[in-house]
């Protein structure tokens, strides 16, 4: 394909491209690895910005928080200060807006294990909400997307035999480091998420709150945990992919 325009990264960033020309524009990216770069940057911003302005009841009457606006400012600071005076910029921004937010995700320093695999599910653990930042639809592709971001990235559990398969991820963000959650759905009612963050003192176990039920546990680097419904098959078919993970 053509070079991509800046419109097209950024629609590709936000979610906002049809899927043939996204498709297009993920292929242009792979053979040109520093503006691949780049474009992940953007997205781990725009995962942030996202969870800061999760809070706010209109973000459209509030333009100047448009994520796209946003990182257009920052490039432009970046042109004429030193970079460091647009990170600052940035998580002053964070903190203004969404201090309360990322506070709430700090994980069991800040309350019970795994609060901010819960959170996700509840947020994002449907395919109209996922807004995925990436969509390969078997488990291959989704645990390659899965080793980019992440040093050494744990391996995803092979649902398939059960009838689930990944159908979208998303990067978020917690105190400690980015964070993802990989949600696989069944074709039916059946979502269940694997959801990584940077490792915290999370002891294997699981937790049920309200109508879910998050089963979680650390290894070398980071914490993982798979939030389903608590009753059924959903659940049983997390127990056990926890069983073979750990």
């Amino acid at each position: 394909m053509n070079t991509p325009t800046e419109y097209d990264l950024h629609a590709y960033v936000d979610g906002q491209l049809e899927p043939e020309r996204r498709q297009a524009v993920e292929a242009w990216l792979a053979g040109h690895p520093e503006r691949a770069g780049e474009v992940r940057a953007w997205q781990r911003d725009a995962q942030q910005l996202r969870a800061a302005l999760s809070g706010i009841d209109d973000v459209a009457a509030t333009p100047w928080l448009d994520p796209a606006r946003l990182r257009a400012r920052l490039r432009a600071r970046r042109r004429t200060r030193p970079a460091i005076a647009a990170v600052v910029a940035l998580g002053v921004l964070l903190g203004a807006v969404g201090g309360w937010y990322v506070h709430a995700w700090r994980g069991p320093d800040y309350g019970p294990p795994m609060a901010d695999a819960l959170q996700a599910y509840r947020m994002f653990a449907s395919e109209d909400a996922l807004r995925p930042d990436v969509t390969p639809r078997d488990l291959v592709g989704m645990q390659a997307w899965l080793d980019s971001q992440f040093a050494s990235a744990p391996r995803l559990p092979d649902l398939g035999a059960a009838g689930f398969r990944p159908i979208g991820a998303r990067l978020l963000a917690v105190a400690e480091g980015p964070a993802a959650m990989v949600l696989y759905s069944d074709g039916q009612q059946g979502l269940i998420s694997f959801y990584v963050r940077p490792r915290g003192p999370v002891p294997r176990g699981e937790r049920r709150e309200g109508t879910l039920l998050a089963q979680y546990g650390s290894e070398d680097r980071y914490s993982i945990a798979l939030v389903s419904r608590a009753d059924g098959r959903d659940a049983a078919i997390a127990r056990r992919a926890m069983a073979a993970s750990f």
